[in-house]
């Protein structure tokens, strides 16, 4: 399974969809950490599965979303600002447990970044946009089968940032 994260683009377009035309029909799902402050029914946000952010004013977003993919996979994705994840996971790792996640996908915080916590892979793609810590803007590329999980951080011109594998 090959999945596309990506998050706050803040109003930015045309980066959205030069991720979005470059990966359409190269991964089995699209995901969009929130903040894009585009409308939800926008051609850019078509086909992403897709959550409102603190900066998203369009209220038909949902503040998360769990998706059942088809093998033994559950998708938690949030914003991350409801669960104050710039000062740690531990309210975003209680909810995944909470609806059975093992894929957890969140913004917010503009930081790139990938770990496993308790067979919970956590990924947060940085920022399209408006990185921080870092001067490359980026989105990230996660791949599962099976147990064996990878994340690729890629900038806007999809060349590679760094990459981080490993096991749930």
């Amino acid at each position: 399974m090959k999945i596309l994260v990506i998050s706050d683009n803040h109003s930015d377009r045309s980066r959205i969809m030069n991720v979005k035309k470059h990966y359409e029909g190269k991964v089995d799902a699209m995901f969009h950490c929130g903040d894009s402050e585009l409308p939800y029914d926008s051609v850019e946000m078509k086909d992403f599965i897709k959550v409102r952010g603190n900066c998203d004013g369009d209220h038909t977003y949902l503040t998360e979303h769990i998706e059942k993919m088809d093998d033994d996979t559950t998708v938690f994705i949030t914003h991350g600002h409801l669960y104050g994840i710039k000062e740690s996971l531990q309210r975003i790792h209680y909810k995944a447990k909470e609806v059975e996640a093992n894929l957890i996908f969140f913004g917010h915080s503009h930081q790139l970044g990938a770990e496993v916590i308790d067979g919970c892979l956590y990924v947060n793609p940085g920022s399209i946009l408006l990185p921080r810590d870092r001067n490359e803007s980026s989105y990230a590329i996660v791949e599962k089968n099976g147990q064996d999980v990878s994340v690729v951080f890629l900038k806007e011109d999809h060349e590679e940032i760094t990459s981080w594998s490993g096991k749930l």
